[in-house]
């Protein structure tokens, strides 16, 4: 038997009748660790639900690494790579890599009889990957394009819709301004909202071939490759892998291709993102420290209240370590107790905010409607062990008064 372990239990669920002056502060020092915890696991579910809510609308428009001429620059009018010369084979062996598709992109102007919008023309080839706009689409239908006939028909976001006055089925004319200007005529077929109110302001989907047509380009000739992968943690380490496969190929006019990841492309949001990562470990630093003042406080109280039983044990010949162990033991207890409880707290409130979305977003400044939600085995595993741990080894020191603790005097405290 523990015989410390057994002390610890003894003292811990011993009577709630008995008068107990430690019993209020220990009641205050579990609801601290609870309230630390639940912030803890809202703090990390909300910021984890930002960056992955953002980055799969992101990914939507763009992929997670895009291949490009090198001598792009952050225009939407881009220069043609031929797709034959990327080695599609060797790339779909990488491991990690989900789909890869062609696109291109041309820079345009809607103009309807009141107004005017500039868009930028996005195309989607056979192979295109429509899982982000069926999850997306408002009204009407993908766009289905076939390998005979050109199609259209074009996606166009609830937000265009609005500020134009269009709606589905609606025909549009788009012009290009180029020697000599052209203009294509297309029909609504599906109305989109990402809400990202940036991204839907500017791009509107069609079939690939009128922007090759539109650039005189061959059915060959495309803007880039896009490729996505199934987990974001690798992208880094995949980009380098596609730079070292298409490193040693050279155009016809002798320039290379770029490879850039989502995280180049859009440096501004993912710096935002890094920044909500900083204030979670401030915020995880802090409830842990709030947490083990509380339980500091209670253990000392705890110690000050048992002074008898201290000296009795040590009268008895139990060492200092042993005795202290009981404490840490009893320690603990409370703050599992505490954990439990803000365990069904946090996660209670989490599940409450994914399923009914109670709290709300301006997507104008935050890209999401609501306040997204997380939850991640892993993490919750880690935020209790972490906080098991920390608070428990905040607990070392303060247990040392009870070396202090004579016998002697111990015995006849009161």
């Amino acid at each position: 038997m523990n015989l410390e372990l057994h002390i610890a239990r003894k003292i811990t669920y011993q009577n709630k009748s008995d008068r107990q002056i430690s019993r209020p502060i220990i009641s205050i020092a579990t609801l601290g660790i609870a309230l630390g915890l639940s912030v803890m696991i809202l703090a990390v579910a909300i910021v984890t639900g930002f960056k992955a809510g953002i980055t799969e609308k992101l990914t939507g428009f763009g992929s997670h690494i895009q291949i490009s001429n090198y001598d792009n620059n952050s225009s939407f009018e881009t220069y043609p790579i031929d797709k034959n010369l990327i080695p599609i084979d060797r790339l779909t062996q990488i491991e990690g890599i989900k789909h890869i598709q062609t696109y291109a992109t041309k820079p345009g102007i809607i103009k309807t009889e009141n107004e005017i919008q500039g868009v930028v023309l996005s195309g989607a080839s056979q192979n295109y990957d429509w899982a982000f706009f069926k999850d997306k689409l408002v009204e009407g239908e993908i766009i289905n394009i076939l390998p005979s006939v050109k199609s259209n028909d074009i996606l166009i976001s609830e937000k265009l819709t609005n500020l134009l006055h269009l709606k589905l089925g609606d025909k549009l004319t788009l012009y290009f301004v180029q020697q000599p200007v052209r203009m294509r005529r297309f029909t609504i077929k599906g109305i989109y909202n990402s809400g990202m109110d940036e991204f839907d302001k500017l791009f509107v989907i069609c079939d690939m071939r009128h922007i090759q047509k539109l650039n005189n380009w061959t059915n060959n000739q495309v803007s880039g490759i896009e490729i996505t992968l199934d987990d974001f943690k690798n992208l880094d380490e995949t980009k380098e892998l596609i730079r070292d496969n298409v490193a040693g190929i050279f155009t016809d006019d002798g320039s290379t291709f770029k490879v850039r990841s989502i995280k180049q492309n859009h440096p501004q949001i993912f710096n935002w993102l890094e920044m909500l990562d900083l204030n979670v470990w401030i915020i995880l630093a802090l409830m842990i420290l709030v947490a083990g003042f509380n339980m500091i406080s209670g253990l000392l109280i705890i110690i000050l209240e048992k002074t008898n039983m201290i000296g009795i044990l040590k009268a008895l010949g139990t060492d200092n370590w042993s005795v202290r162990k009981i404490f840490l033991y009893q320690s603990a207890m409370i703050i599992g107790k505490g954990m439990i409880l803000g365990n069904l707290i946090g996660i209670g409130v989490c599940l409450i905010q994914y399923h009914f979305q109670l709290i709300s977003l301006d997507p104008v400044n935050y890209y999401l409607d609501t306040v997204p939600i997380n939850l991640d085995i892993l993490h919750l595993l880690l935020l209790n062990i972490g906080t098991l741990i920390a608070t428990v080894s905040m607990l070392i020191v303060p247990s040392y008064w009870i070396t202090r603790i004579t016998p002697s005097k111990a015995i006849k405290f009161d």
